[in-house]
């Protein structure tokens, strides 16, 4: 038996650069058309295996508590998994009374995987029936600029989540690069110099942190 015959072909992950695929599903806010919905904002589209499961609890919660956060940096927030819209509404009617918060945001009841297999959110090795806990960073212009996937058992980072968006909007802005560990606050790095003029005017700029000619910082 050939390769092609044992091994069902896969939908392709979208990757860093490619514009996000755009789709109309049903959510806990009514139907969205995603680009419409996301508009000339930042999004943060992110999936979970199941409604009703403790890891993925603790994940909404935390996000629900934090959204202004989000919110300052123009970012929405809008959540995905396999269930239905009915176990989403009372998931989150459920998770009202027992933690005390309220869940403001989106999110999509995929039951026929339409949205998840765009966005290659179902790995088999990890699980056929579920989705895996993947976050999708979008920019304004509908390209992904971030992904990050997390296993079943392994709840995410919030804290993370909003220091790489932190990081992508300054990257943007300044037009730098942030070295490992970077937050907000710390110094960046200088893009690496592209002609000799660059490598010159790098000995003498006074405002940069210098460990060679090719790794500067600087202070925003």
């Amino acid at each position: 038996m050939s390769t092609s015959e044992a091994t069902p072909a896969r939908t392709p992950m979208p990757r860093l650069g490619d514009p996000a695929p755009d789709f109309t599903a049903v959510t806990t806010h009514g139907e969205v058309s995603f680009h419409d919905w996301q508009g000339g904002d930042w999004a943060m589209l992110f999936s979970h295996p199941a409604d009703f499961t403790p890891v993925c609890s603790t994940e909404l919660v935390a996000l629900a508590k934090r959204q202004d956060e989000f919110a300052e940096r123009n970012v929405k927030l809008i959540g995905l998994s396999i269930d239905s819209i009915h176990s989403h509404l009372a998931w989150c009617e459920n998770l009202g009374k027992i933690c005390d918060t309220a869940i403001p945001f989106p999110m999509i009841a995929d039951l026929d995987t339409k949205v998840a297999s765009k966005y290659g959110m179902i790995h088999p090795g990890e699980s056929s029936t579920v989705t895996v806990r993947a976050v999708f960073i979008i920019d304004p212009k509908h390209t992904i600029r971030a992904t990050v996937y997390y296993p079943l058992n392994v709840g995410r980072n919030v804290d993370e989540l909003l220091r790489l968006i932190d990081g992508l909007q300054t990257s943007d802005k300044h037009a730098v690069a942030m070295p490992v560990n970077w937050k907000p606050g710390d110094k960046v790095i200088v893009p690496p110099p592209k002609t000799v003029a660059d490598v010159e005017e790098r000995k003498t700029n006074e405002s940069y942190e210098k460990l060679d000619f090719y790794l500067n910082k600087k202070s925003l």
